[in-house]
């Protein structure tokens, strides 16, 4: 691989330093390496850059003239690339995001103060809602969605896959026990969803296959928040993905019932228009979340596979 910023770096701290072994512990390497270095410019030069000595190392005037060029060209990289924080930093408008209340709560907030104090100019308007909204019409800049797409004209971005994990309260377990088939579901009570696409029907392993289960309860909620929280309250069971209760799990708030029914999964997309051409702003946000979400839902899914492992 061609490295010849780094090798002019390198030349130029031997040539400041005035040898091989302060040069290597400036740049934490060997003097070993620093001397490969070195040797392999002067090769590609076909140029002896040093009259080399017991005593000292001394500039050849082909050495000063490349320890000139190089030192303007190293300053040069060093500007461009301040120039390009400056202007990541003082990057200004307003970013519009739209997500669910459990994803944007508990996934995007807690990244905001690391990404303001990056980008301190950018205001970011965000709205929380288990309904899913219209892009267009809604004038969002990027909604982060989670479960099927419709087709559309818009640029999606995976950012991981959200597992379904069946949950209670230990003081609900304590009083109705825990199902252990798709079968008990029907005497327990299953707080579910009342948005559109929403189905009263959880997907469980029976059989060796997953299957959908109808189930019945005295709550139909707009978002998983409520959900979440009357399952704390002891109110019932709920179905929630495991970036929403990850935190629970690990807090012993509630507890993973069922084993996890392998494929009932959702995935987790960011979904903006624009494709490659999008706003610098939404270009800065995008680059700054996307693999931090990769990460905590990451995390999540190992955290919480974690505890059905736990005896």
């Amino acid at each position: 691989m061609d490295n010849r910023i780094g090798e002019m770096a390198v030349f130029a701290r031997v040539v400041e330093l005035g040898s091989f072994s302060a040069a290597a512990r400036a740049m934490t390497m060997t003097p070993s390496t620093v001397s490969k270095l070195i040797r392999r410019l002067e090769d590609r030069l076909a140029l002896r850059l040093f009259d080399r000595s017991t005593r000292a190392l001394v500039l050849t005037p082909d050495g000063q003239r490349y320890y000139e060029a190089a030192t303007r060209l190293i300053a040069e990289l060093d500007e461009a690339e301040a120039a390009l924080t400056r202007s990541a930093r003082q990057a200004s408008g307003t970013v519009r995001v739209n997500a669910s209340v459990a994803f944007g709560t508990l996934c995007l907030e807690p990244l905001l103060p690391a990404f303001w104090a990056e980008h301190p100019g950018i205001v970011v308007d965000l709205s929380l809602s288990d309904e899913v909204v219209d892009i267009y019409l809604d004038r969002t800049d990027v909604a982060f969605r989670i479960g099927p797409l419709a087709d559309s004209g818009l640029t999606v971005r995976r950012i991981g896959t959200a597992h379904r994990l069946i949950v209670a309260a230990p003081d609900y377990v304590a009083r109705h026990g825990r199902p252990a088939s798709a079968e008990d579901l029907d005497r327990h009570n299953c707080l579910g969803f009342n948005f559109r696409r929403a189905r009263p029907v959880w997907q469980v392993q029976a059989g060796g296959k997953l299957v959908d289960r109808q189930i019945a309860g005295s709550l139909l909620a707009n978002n998983g928040e409520t959900l979440r929280r009357l399952c704390i309250a002891g109110a019932g069971l709920a179905r929630l993905g495991d970036f929403h209760v990850a935190g629970d799990i690990a807090a012993g708030r509630l507890l993973p019932v069922m084993p996890h029914a392998e494929g009932d999964n959702e995935d987790v997309n960011a979904v903006f228009l624009g494709g490659l051409h999008v706003p610098h702003r939404l270009r800065l946000f995008l680059d700054f979340m996307l693999p931090r979400l990769q990460e905590t839902l990451l995390q999540c899914g190992q955290s919480c596979q974690a505890a059905f492992a736990a005896p």
